[in-house]
């Protein structure tokens, strides 16, 4: 496994493993034991996930000791603020069974979100938090929350792609030291990204998948992908991504796939926020 240097000094692996959308349950546990098995050490959930309790169990199962665990959990909306957000974070140590995240993020820029990085920035200097951060903050929420806070974010998970490349965030997030990460990597399936005729011939040079050619051209850019599958054979697929090198010319043709817009939302609209709020009411 490679790793990425986080702006505080902490090493983390350069792929991870996501859950969204595996449901609370044995099929959850298998899936992130099967993840560790194939490889994986960044493991990625979320309390709006609802599958803490699987994934802690996993990690609690695993002979893989638990400081070569990289543990991420997210802040939902309806935890937002100093109390709830710092009692959320403590619950969900408690249906991890473990003594420490590695990573906190707050999940949407929604909400009292200042209050919940003051949690979050207190129990980080109690080591509680390894590192903290956000996700889905566009370049100006990231910004904000960076000059006007203690502690620079030190990561900032967003939507990253083939056909959302985000291009200039990037610019923001090197400018002020904060590692991207990429959730959507494979866009979820949409747009026929897995037989995409520009992927494929890339592909074929190094007889990859797309989903493999999507990962090394994140990895190549600096950007952690999560991947997310159920199946141990697409883990595997997944995580064999250190043995190539795109050149600068496959580079530059997936770049002519970038239509620099969401496939999911945008934090811009009010039609999305509203979604969002939606989900907590």
């Amino acid at each position: 496994m490679e790793f990425v240097t986080l702006n505080n000094g902490l090493k983390m692996p350069s792929v991870g493993f996501g859950v969204f959308q595996i449901p609370e349950g044995e099929e959850c546990t298998r899936a992130v034991l099967d993840a560790i098995n194939v490889g994986y050490r960044l493991i990625d959930t979320a309390q709006s996930y609802g599958n803490e309790k699987s994934v802690g169990a996993a990690i609690n199962e695993s002979s893989v000791p638990r400081e070569e665990l990289f543990i991420t959990t997210k802040v939902w909306i309806s935890n937002a603020g100093y109390e709830k957000g710092k009692a959320s974070i403590e619950e969900s140590l408690k249906k991890m069974k473990l003594e420490y995240l590695d990573l906190v993020l707050i999940h949407q820029p929604l909400n009292d979100y200042y209050g919940t990085y003051r949690a979050m920035e207190e129990l980080y200097k109690k080591g509680r938090i390894r590192a903290i951060g956000t996700s889905n903050f566009y370049p100006d929420r990231l910004v904000d929350i960076t000059l006007f806070n203690e502690v620079i974010p030190q990561v900032n998970q967003v939507e990253v792609n083939p056909f959302n490349q985000q291009l200039e965030a990037e610019t923001v997030h090197e400018k002020y030291g904060i590692q991207m990460e990429a959730w959507a990597p494979f866009v979820e399936g949409k747009n026929e990204i897995f037989t995409n005729p520009v992927l494929k011939k890339i592909g074929n040079k190094y007889d990859k998948s797309n989903a493999q050619i999507i990962l090394r051209w994140l990895l190549q850019r600096g950007i952690v992908p999560l991947a997310k599958s159920v199946k141990k054979e697409r883990m595997e697929e997944n995580i064999n991504i250190f043995d190539f090198q795109l050149t600068d010319d496959d580079m530059n043709k997936i770049s002519e796939l970038d239509n620099k817009k969401s496939s999911f939302f945008d934090h811009r609209e009010a039609s999305s926020i509203e979604r969002l709020a939606s989900l907590i009411r």
